[in-house]
Formats: C-alpha cells, structure tokens, sequence
C-alpha cells in the first residue's frame, strides 16, 4: 500500500509560519478531506505534496523516498493547481501536452469527461471562465490516474449540475482505480458523503486525523420545535444549531440515551457543524492538537 507521509512538518515563510510540526499519513484506497479556514495551511500543504516547495524542516516521504526533486516521485502525484501549464493553447492540446509528463494519463477518459461537461476543447486554456477552468484542471489530474490525487477548491465556479457531475466523476474513478484523492474544499456538507477519512489543519497546525466514520461518532443531531430541542439540549454539550422558522436542528455531543421523544428526531451529525464548532474551540483555547 503506497503511502505519503508528512514527518514533522514545518514551512515558514519569513516571519509567518504556515505549517507547524504537522505529522500525518495518507495512502491509496481512500478518499480523504483536507479541511480548514481560510489561511490555515491547506494551500502550503498542497505545494509540499506536488513538490512546488521544500519544507523548512521535517520531510514529506512517498513510500519513504524524499519528494522534493525526485522526478519518479512527483510523476506519481498531481494536484489541480498545475493543470494551467499551457494556457496559451487550446483545452486539448493542453491535454495532449500534460499527457507527456504523465505516464498513466488517459485521453480518452479526459476526453470523455471534457464532453459530459461540454468543456469546448477549441478554447484557448487562458480564455476559460472560473467554472471551466476549474473544470480542466480538474479532469486533468483525474485522468493522469496518479496514485495520489490531490483536487484543490475542485468546484470552484461550479453550477449545481456540474458539481453534481463532479462528485460522480469521483466516485466513478475511485471505484476503477481506488487511488489516494484528497479534496481540499470549504464547501464541507456538499462532499462529505465522498469522505472516508478526514485531516483538519487550523492555524498551520494538524487539528483532526481521523475516519470520518469515527469523527461523525462524536455525537449526533436533534430536530424539533425550537421550544423542545432547547429544552432537551439544556445541560448538554452543544457544537451547534440551525434554525428554520420554528424548526431547530441541534448538534450535540456524545450518543443520544434512549429513544427521542415523541416530537423530536434523532440524527446523524453534520460533518460542517462539527468542523465549525471544532475551529470555534481550538480558537477559544488558543492551542490545537
């Protein structure tokens, strides 16, 4: 089983330290979520992946072979953000290029996927919208096959119909080639069913590493007339709630005791929730894990 391993991580740039002593393993098989707020490390953990920087301190191994300036290394990783290498051409010619730098690139599925999304292979990259190129980038890295597959913000510009699509697509790879993809989003509720593991940085700092199966276990919702999940909430550990007319959801800590009552119901926990009041918390107490 490959795996890509992060060993004590430090990346500081100048007085501003974007990653710190992070140490975590990822390895094919599994679909992974990389979560954080905005500016807590996701963007400068993806350099180091694909290989675009070098650590300050602590290694990044793939199968335990440094990936700063190894070439047979790199060619086993793809991140979207490097799918704009030639924007000057045309949407597929810029495919036929990639596929040169790519031992395991497929045109014909890059192909297939540029139809289903009727990405128009005439247009030169750089005159793409924000969706389309999104939309490139994207079938680029999934079509290279590479054992690690890193999609950055992969929706970005995306209507509701092509997320959809995109999320298929995902599904519809992992199964014919169960590889390492890790999405990097903020838009945590529309991909957590593709999730079975997820890694949570905050403030450069590792803040979660875990199955998502595992992280969902923490507890659990209640949904309700507002007066009665706040009186069944009273004296229980809240992440959090949303509210909707007189309907409120309540996302609580540890298991539910016995049925609910009669006019509450008992849920699953909301992966965004619990990811919102986790980052609340760690920034109340000022330290992560």
């Amino acid at each position: 089983m490959s795996q890509l391993t992060y060993e004590h991580v430090t990346m500081q740039f100048q007085d501003v330290t974007a990653l710190e002593n992070v140490s975590f393993t990822l390895e094919s098989g599994h679909i992974y979520g990389l979560l954080g707020r905005n500016g807590a490390g996701k963007s400068t953990l993806l350099s180091l992946s694909a290989g675009w920087r070098r650590q300050t301190s602590g290694r990044v191994l793939l199968d335990g072979e440094p990936v700063w300036e190894n070439a047979a290394a790199l060619r086993r990783i793809v991140c979207t953000s490097d799918g704009n290498l030639f924007p000057s051409m045309t949407v597929e010619k810029g495919m036929r290029w990639y596929a040169r730098y790519r031992p395991d690139f497929s045109m014909d599925e890059a192909l297939d996927m540029a139809g289903r999304f009727e990405l128009p292979l005439r247009s030169k990259i750089q005159s793409l919208s924000t969706g389309y190129g999104t939309i490139f980038k994207m079938i680029v890295a999934l079509a290279s096959n590479a054992p690690f597959t890193f999609l950055d913000e992969p929706i970005l510009g995306l209507d509701a119909n092509h997320r959809d699509l995109f999320y298929r697509l995902v599904v519809e790879h992992f199964a014919h080639n169960p590889r390492c993809i890790v999405i990097s989003t903020h838009l945590i509720e529309e991909c957590a069913a593709l999730l079975d593991h997820v890694v949570v940085l905050h403030r450069g700092r590792l803040l979660l590493d875990e199955d998502t199966e595992q992280t969902l276990s923490r507890g659990y919702s209640v949904t309700g007339p507002a007066a009665a999940v706040a009186a069944y909430a009273a004296g229980r550990s809240v992440y959090g709630e949303q509210n909707l007319g007189g309907m409120t959801t309540a996302y609580l800590e540890g298991r539910p005791e016995g049925p609910a009552p009669s006019n509450l119901e008992f849920g699953r926990l909301d992966l965004q929730q619990l990811f919102i009041q986790l980052t609340n918390d760690s920034e109340r107490r000022g330290n992560t894990k």
